[in-house]
């Protein structure tokens, strides 16, 4: 995949899209590719995990979590793994690829920590959004359990 392609498709993705260019293009060089033959794990639930994936061709399915939920399909420019990327911890779920091959670009903590040292404007943004997608997670919990009678 061409240099350009892989920034539209990081450009496009959560989380990445706040990123300028050069902040993009150094992700882009730096990244591990892997690709995915059609039913091949990327990853298991309770594995390690020290960063995210973007999706950049095919699908990556992630199985459920509960007995009763149901399987989510990432396509292309889809992050999976956000909060990996800052700090470790399990896999949550496990993800396949979809009915065909499939790639991702392979974003490590090193790396995202790296990118953000480089580019502080980008990391000052992405603390931003963070925080405010936490603080309307936090308010929308309390909330729920202010209108729990229980």
């Amino acid at each position: 995949m061409a240099l350009d392609d892989d920034i539209a498709i990081l450009a496009a993705a959560p989380l990445f899209g706040l990123m300028d260019r050069d902040a993009l293009r150094l992700i882009s060089f730096a990244a591990e590719r892997r690709r995915l033959e059609p039913g091949a794990v990327l990853f298991t639930r309770g594995t390690p995990a020290d960063g995210g994936f973007v999706v950049t061709r095919g699908t990556v399915v992630l199985e459920p979590r509960s007995p009763r939920g149901v399987p989510v399909e990432a396509g292309p420019s889809t992050l999976i793994g956000q909060t990996a990327l800052f700090l470790p911890l399990e896999r949550p779920s496990t993800a396949r690829a979809g009915a065909d091959p499939a790639e991702v670009m392979v974003v490590t903590q090193a790396l995202m920590r790296r990118v953000l040292e480089v580019f502080p404007d980008a990391a000052a943004v992405i603390h931003d959004v963070l925080a405010d997608e936490l603080a309307a997670l936090t308010r929308t919990f309390a909330s729920s359990r202010a209108a729990d009678p229980t």
